[in-house]
């Protein structure tokens, strides 16, 4: 899945338990978050790639 031009992935790993992955430049980011809905787990990725791209654009703008 794409979100903002980052690609990401959200893999099942156990019931209500999801891994998720994104890549920003060099830096790799990983992580699990619990959510009963697929959908749930995909926001959760998603609002986590805004907050790594803001910080990015701050200390640019350092």
């Amino acid at each position: 899945m794409i979100h903002k031009g980052i690609e990401f992935s959200v893999t099942q790993v156990a019931v209500g338990v999801w891994k998720w992955r994104f890549q920003i430049g060099e830096r790799d980011f990983t992580g699990k978050t619990e959510a009963k809905l697929n959908l749930l787990a995909i926001r959760r990725v998603q609002l986590r790639i805004d907050r790594e791209l803001k910080k990015i654009q701050q200390d640019q703008a350092r």
